[in-house]
């Protein structure tokens, strides 16, 4: 898909994708304050992780005009770091899930796989190509060597995605369109599992995996979906109306899954509004005037995010939604030196 747009066309369709996100952001958060009025919740998380993802942005959006391929590489060596530094940054003492004690350690470790990747496919220089990708597999193994054996897993999938995008410079679309259905399919087997609607050898099989108090949560999460499906209960009211966390010692309150929660919590609004947020990051990689490898691959580092988001707590933490915003301001900034000529690898308008 050859672009013919110039500078002007592509201006207007990344105000677009701007005026998009501030919509979808801004109902995030009006939706929160709304439920949380009827239900006497709490919504300063969801405010708090709204104000995150549009700070990472936007700081992703500036580093990325003025450092295209160095703020990508900053952004993977700080997020090595932050997970070296503080490797509990788990959501609870109680999960012992595939991600373990790391959930959102791995969510990072994840994000900054995807920067080094990125940087990887942005920088010219084979030497420095190959030490940043020699980066993404160090990222990996530390994820490992952190005890995530979940994380390890996503990481290598980000790379091999990674690695994959060099092959679809001319199929952007289809490429995220396979990133959509990836993480619907395992938000829909997330769904499944707390329904009961999944055969037993493999409810059997995923609750040996993620463990059967996690399993439980997540049938709480959507009996209180379905008690007020329209409303939900109330941000921050789920650990105290689910059966499962009031008997759980030092439960954090939360299902463990991003879907669930705004299921139990903001209702069908608010998962609407989830997948909304999710699926305008995508669109706007979609968009990006960066190369299509660099957008494939930060689309893939956010997927593998949505999947861990899923079946963990990884959202409730600030670095984990400034990272994501972060990784996607810095794939969609129009570097500074770009001189503004179409590029064969970008969407056609």
């Amino acid at each position: 898909m050859t672009s013919a747009a110039g500078p002007a066309e592509e201006g207007d369709r990344r105000n677009v994708s701007d005026a998009t996100g501030v919509v979808v952001l801004g109902a995030c958060a009006g939706w929160s304050l709304i439920t949380a009025a009827v239900h006497d919740g709490r919504p300063e998380g969801v405010l708090l992780a709204v104000l995150a993802v549009a700070a990472g942005y936007a700081a992703g959006r500036i580093c990325g005009a003025i450092l295209p391929v160095a703020g990508l590489g900053a952004a993977a060596l700080t997020g090595v770091a932050l997970a070296a530094a503080a490797p509990h940054l788990s959501a609870g003492p109680e999960v012992v899930a595939p991600l373990g004690h790391a959930g959102a350690t791995a969510a990072v470790l994840v994000l900054a796989t995807g920067a080094a990747c990125c940087a990887a496919w942005a920088v010219r220089a084979p030497a420095l190509r190959l030490g940043l990708r020699v980066l993404a597999v160090g990222i990996m193994v530390t994820a490992a060597v952190l005890g995530s054996v979940g994380g390890s897993a996503a990481c290598a999938a980000v790379l091999l995605s990674s690695l994959a995008a060099g092959r679809m410079r001319h199929h952007r679309a289809a490429g995220f369109a396979g990133l959509f259905l990836a993480s619907t399919a395992v938000t829909g087997l997330v769904w499944a599992v707390a329904g009961r609607a999944v055969p037993e050898g493999l409810a059997v099989s995923l609750e040996g995996q993620l463990t059967r108090q996690r399993i439980e949560l997540w049938h709480d999460a959507l009996h209180l979906a379905h008690r007020d499906a329209a409303l939900g209960v109330g941000p921050g009211r789920f650990g105290e109306l689910s059966t499962t966390a009031a008997q759980t010692l030092q439960s954090d309150g939360k299902p463990h899954s991003a879907p669930l929660q705004q299921a139990a919590e903001q209702g069908v609004v608010g998962v609407v509004l989830l997948a909304a947020a999710f699926c305008w990051l995508l669109y706007t990689l979609w968009r990006s005037p960066r190369p299509t490898p660099v957008a494939l691959t930060a689309g893939a580092a956010l997927t593998a995010l949505a999947a861990i988001a899923a079946v963990g707590n990884a959202l409730s933490f600030t670095t984990v939604s400034v990272g994501a915003g972060l990784l996607a301001g810095l794939a969609t900034a129009r570097p500074l030196a770009d001189d503004g000529r179409p590029r064969g690898d970008r969407p056609a308008p």
